[in-house]
């Protein structure tokens, strides 16, 4: 019998197939965000290790700079992918694909630079957290301090109620749904603005529980029958001129088991919890919504008018 961690695995985790990669290298956001945060992060002479490597593009962007540069992956098939593709690129040469478990791997010297992006919305699916968790406890008990600089630096974490619309030609299938963050979705309505429940500052120890317990003021009526799940990547922070290299993923948004009414002006009160790393599922069994305050049951003051 599967453990959840093996179960995770079986459909992400650390087996993302081949064919998924392409998907990641076709994302323009996220190619542009971690080239500039590595070209920025990345001075010549550096040593750097990317966990998770898949493809090992992101190795690559380092070598362009770095002297050595260990990219660690799990995936056999994805080892002889990446030594392929990039024995096909100049500075190629200077990635060393290590085939080994990121929970376990160390680099044989201290290293300026972790590269890790097993990122899923909300820090789910994916192992980012415990991965760079193990890999600090570790690195620290061999080689003391200080920490190399991670990237993603950090992650600010937020969520949305929503009107999501769920009906397929008739057919009526409240499902997850992924959604890109500049487009419009015709059918979704924003019933109050996020509200962050989270900020990874990766530099620090990270707790492997998230949640959230608070109130949105409804701003628009209609059906609360979702929570968008916001995930924004701080890839790199630029102190000289105060801004950051960011990586916005897909919207997640999730159907309620029991969709709400909601007026303008009402309160909800949304609460939630799970793990790093979890299930979606074990994340939605989690959720609960519910009116506190209704703006229709409250009693109505009349000013006084004088003759």
């Amino acid at each position: 019998m599967l453990n959840e961690r093996e179960i995770e695995s079986c459909y992400l985790g650390q087996f993302i197939p081949v064919h998924y990669h392409h998907n990641m290298l076709m994302d323009q956001n996220r190619m542009h965000g971690f080239k500039s945060a590595i070209d920025y992060a990345v001075k010549p002479g550096m040593k750097v290790v990317e966990l998770g490597g898949g493809t090992g593009v992101l190795s690559w962007f380092a070598a362009a700079r770095a002297d050595k540069v260990w990219c660690v992956e799990f995936n056999p098939d994805m080892v002889k992918e990446a030594r392929k593709m990039l024995a096909l690129n100049p500075h190629g040469d200077k990635v060393e694909v290590v085939h080994a478990d990121a929970f376990e791997f160390l680099p044989p010297e201290p290293v300026d630079v972790v590269i890790c992006e097993m990122i899923h919305v909300g820090m789910l699916r994916e192992k980012q957290v415990e991965v760079i968790e193990s890999f600090k406890r570790r690195y620290l008990a061999r080689f003391g301090g200080p920490l190399p600089i991670f990237l993603p630096e950090a992650v600010i974490m937020a969520v949305q109620p929503m009107q999501q619309e769920y009906d397929f030609e008739g057919f009526y299938a409240p499902i997850v749904q992924f959604q890109e963050t500049a487009a419009i979705h015709p059918g979704v309505q924003e019933l109050a603005p996020p509200a962050v429940y989270s900020i990874i500052d990766f530099s620090q120890p990270t707790d492997s529980i998230f949640g959230f317990d608070g109130k949105f003021v409804v701003e628009r009526s209609g059906t609360l029958n979702a929570l968008r799940f916001v995930t924004k990547n701080i890839l790199a922070v630029v102190p000289e001129r105060s801004t950051t290299i960011d990586w916005l993923n897909h919207y997640m948004c999730l159907p309620l088991a029991a969709p709400v009414a909601v007026k303008a002006g009402d309160v909800l009160q949304v609460s939630f919890q799970y793990r790093a790393g979890g299930s979606i599922p074990s994340l939605e069994a989690s959720i609960r919504a519910q009116v506190i305050y209704d703006v229709n049951l409250q009693p109505v003051v009349q000013n006084a008018v004088y003759a």
